[in-house]
């Protein structure tokens, strides 16, 4: 199961090495990553195939979330499916 995870938030050390070191540990692989600086703010968004992790997709988010709380960003996860049919809109 693929999903795209968005990561928002003031651009600060760390951000990337805490989403990835997380998904790493759900052994949720990184397929596709594009991030930049907006004035300030880290954006970030990935394209990850869970399909070898044991956890429920509905717990990704909380645990992405868990782990970058310190870090003051915002962590989003969707389907892949719902992510693409958003984009059709």
């Amino acid at each position: 199961m693929k999903a795209v995870v968005s990561v928002i938030g003031k651009d600060r050390t760390g951000i990337i090495a805490a989403v990835a070191t997380k998904l790493a540990e759900l052994k949720i692989n990184i397929e596709d990553i594009s991030q930049t600086i907006m004035q300030n703010n880290f954006v970030m968004i990935m394209l990850v195939d869970a399909s070898g992790s044991a956890v429920p997709f509905d717990r990704i988010g909380e645990e992405l979330t868990a782990a970058t709380s310190s870090l003051g960003v915002t962590v989003h996860v969707q389907h892949e499916d719902l992510f693409n049919a958003m984009q059709r809109v």
